[in-house]
């Protein structure tokens, strides 16, 4: 097997560089983190300038009560009603406040329910300012976020690290090996164990699942069958959005599948081998139709992406109801970001990386097809572990699959002059040696004067020393892989390990890498030359391999959030109507129309809900009140568009051309108390409805959520964008 799929039986211990235990105090012992701070109302952090944020040392807790409110601005006259839009006034100081219908028919005005004090934050620069965010914090438990004690202490969780070349099961559940978790590691089309199985299908043309896994990997290709590997980065965020920027080195998808339906296909295939296995290991202790199902995805992966993935799951039915009247059944499955479960699984190994609370910690995710980077703090004992996350966790495809990609580009070139050798099954004969052998052995200048040898699947053909061809094997030299192959993907792993140290502006005690990449000897190696310097302990545990879908399962399993704290990743934001003011009529003088009482009102105007790089706190809530104008009972649909943006930069209009559609945010206001009671009497001028929108970022999905006087109502339906 390649990077991930080695054999259990002949998995060696990685060669860790010498670890030394800490004498004495930390010399540089990081300030206290957030995540150990927060009380009852934890706030909201926003970055204070263009770069990206370190994380906050001291937490400024929001007023929701204040005591002060700017209305439209001096001198303006009295807000008009409402402007009959989609896109509602959210209150805040630089906004509208909300219309209410008065008794007599007149309209008047009041100010937002909850108005947050000035947010701030420690500067990073000494000319920087602190932007305001017109939206109030709440702390509360949502289902999927927290994880609360299960009523039945043997529940299972079982997670699911669906990779974009191997995949692995894990459960666990306190009523089996005393907690531990456990593994799959027997697979079907083979008599050895494997820690994780091929991501992998095998179609007829008809589109019929022909083999999965080992099967369909070790398939000898025959007429009329199609073999789809690597369709996971299919759901990568680029390729999503512009269909032109797929990897043309890509497999081509079969005809009439997408890459949601060969997940589907595969994950139902996975699933089900995995209730057996799971069945015929514990025996009648499983209880899978209840189990908490975690499914691991990239850092990278935007909202889409995850929604894309959730959906997947639930489609290859990895939950189900369990019962008549089980409507939560949705909420057993949650989307886990890879980094995240790599630091649950890591923190824990106390032996491997001597941490100690408030130190620092960075987890390099190397898989086969991304690298995934996290920064983390351990804060209170490690008795009772949490860990908080320290800056915008980051990750992009540069796995160990484009090594994979490189090394027959290499042949290719080589063997240009000769195609008896350049046919798919000797190209991929050619792969599957390197893969086997040489990717992870592969050691760097040591090797820049050895040849690796390569035998030749067609046996026409076979001689000529200029290009290598010796007597049916292909001999490369040391240094031509390394220059072509290996260095610009390990170089890109570094420099992203370097831009994310910069990013968290703290000491970092350790550097932990997992995954199957992480057994490769040039990439640990040159980690250790470049970082060793400034970083303490770098290391990879022995199940570099597994540490996800075993950190998953751990996570899972807690009755409590290990990760205390996430950091935004990018922003999240509206577009809205505002009044004019003379920024607009100096920048925008287009956007700007009078409403029906008169009031210029600018629209194209961008609210932030979330900033990049704001600190949140699991279970936190971001909320944003709005008003919405209904000429009858039936218009009670509230529609608007969610932005996001990679942009350190905080922007005004949505013309400015760095935010992406995200999703469309759709509100049924129907149900509200208050809609109904203005909707049953005839108003012909209309009515006024007010109403909260709460944005919940939990590790890598983006929820929605309608409040009515403070209390949760409804979710909200996001309509993810093409």
């Amino acid at each position: 097997m390649s990077c991930c799929g080695r054999s259990a039986a002949q998995n060696a211990q990685y060669s860790n560089r010498a670890l030394q235990e800490h004498s004495g105090v930390v010399t540089q012992q990081p300030g206290a983190h957030p995540g150990a701070q927060f009380e009852e109302k934890p706030s909201l952090l926003i970055p204070s300038g263009p770069s990206p944020p370190p994380p906050a040392l001291q937490l400024n807790h929001l007023s929701v009560n204040g005591s002060q409110h700017q209305h439209w601005g001096q001198g303006s006259p009295s807000p008009p009603p409402m402007v009959t839009s989609q896109y509602a006034q959210p209150g805040s100081p630089m906004m509208s406040t909300f219309s209410h219908n008065a008794p007599n028919g007149s309209t008047i005005f009041s100010p937002p329910l909850l108005h947050p004090s000035p947010v701030h934050v420690p500067p990073r620069h000494v000319h920087s300012t602190s932007p305001s965010l017109s939206a109030s914090v709440t702390h509360t438990t949502p289902a999927r976020t927290e994880l609360k004690p299960p009523p039945d202490e043997g529940k299972m969780s079982i997670s699911i690290d669906f990779g974009t070349t191997f995949s692995g099961i894990a459960y666990a559940s306190s009523r089996i090996a005393s907690g531990k978790v456990q593994q799959i590691l027997h697979w079907p089309g083979s008599f050895e164990t494997f820690r994780k199985v091929p991501t992998c299908l095998l179609y007829d043309d008809h589109g019929q699942v022909l083999a999965w896994g080992l099967e369909a990997k070790n398939a000898s290709p025959m007429p009329g069958t199609i073999r789809c590997e690597w369709f996971k980065l299919f759901l990568e965020p680029r390729a999503l959005r512009d269909e032109g920027t797929i990897d043309p080195r890509l497999p081509q998808l079969p005809p009439g599948k997408s890459a949601l339906d060969l997940i589907v296909d595969f994950l139902s295939c996975l699933w089900e081998y995995a209730k057996e296995q799971i069945t015929r290991e514990i025996g009648a202790v499983a209880d899978l139709n209840t189990a908490d199902v975690l499914v691991t995805c990239p850092a990278a992966w935007d909202a889409k992406g995850c929604d894309m993935m959730r959906q997947a799951a639930i489609d290859a039915n990895l939950v189900q109801s369990a019962r008549a009247g089980d409507h939560q059944w949705r909420d057993r499955l949650r989307i886990i970001t890879e980094p995240e479960a790599a630091a649950v699984h890591c923190a824990r190994l106390t032996d491997l990386h001597k941490l100690k609370p408030s130190q620092n910690f960075m987890i390099c995710d190397a898989g086969g097809g991304t690298v995934d980077l996290a920064v983390y703090k351990i804060i209170g004992q490690m008795s009772n572990l949490e860990i908080a996350e320290m800056c915008a966790r980051s990750g992009a495809n540069c796995g160990s699959l484009f090594l994979d990609l490189r090394f027959r580009e290499l042949v290719k070139t080589l063997l240009a002059d000769h195609p008896a050798h350049l046919d798919p099954a000797s190209l991929a004969y050619f792969m599957h040696s390197f893969s086997q052998t040489d990717k992870l052995a592969f050691k760097g200048e040591i090797d820049d004067d050895t040849y690796f040898h390569f035998t030749c699947f067609n046996v026409q053909d076979p001689h000529d020393p200029s290009v290598g061809l010796i007597n049916g094997e292909l001999a490369i030299p040391g240094n031509l892989i390394r220059r072509e192959v290996f260095d610009p993907v390990v170089n890109q792993v570094l420099d992203m390990i370097e831009e994310q140290s910069k990013k968290t502006e703290q000491k970092i005690d350790a550097l932990l890498l997992v995954g199957g990449f992480a057994g490769s000897e040039y990439l640990y190696k040159r980690v250790e030359e470049q970082f060793s310097s400034r970083i303490k302990v770098i290391a990879r545990p022995s199940d570099a391999d597994t540490a996800t879908v075993r950190g998953a399962a751990q996570y899972g399993l807690a009755h409590k959030s290990v990760v205390s704290s996430v950091i935004a990743p990018r922003s999240y934001i509206m577009k809205v109507k505002l009044p004019a003011d003379p920024e607009d009529w100096a920048k925008r003088p287009a956007y700007i129309r009078d409403n029906n009482a008169g009031v210029p009102i600018c629209e194209n105007r961008l609210q932030y809900l979330v900033m990049k790089g704001a600190i949140l706190r699991k279970g936190q809530r971001v909320k944003t009140q709005f008003c919405k104008f209904s000429q009858t009972g039936q218009d009670c649909i509230f529609v608007a568009v969610l932005y996001t943006s990679d942009s350190d930069k905080m922007m005004r209009y949505t013309d400015e051309g760095e935010t992406t559609e995200l999703c469309k945010w759709t509100v049924d206001l129907s149900s509200l108390p208050t809609f109904q009671q203005n909707a049953s009497i005839p108003q012909p001028n209309g009515f006024f409805t007010e109403f909260e929108l709460g944005l919940e970022l939990d590790s890598a999905e983006v929820r929605g959520i309608l409040f009515y006087e403070g209390q949760e109502w409804s979710r909200v339906v996001f309509d993810f964008l093409n």
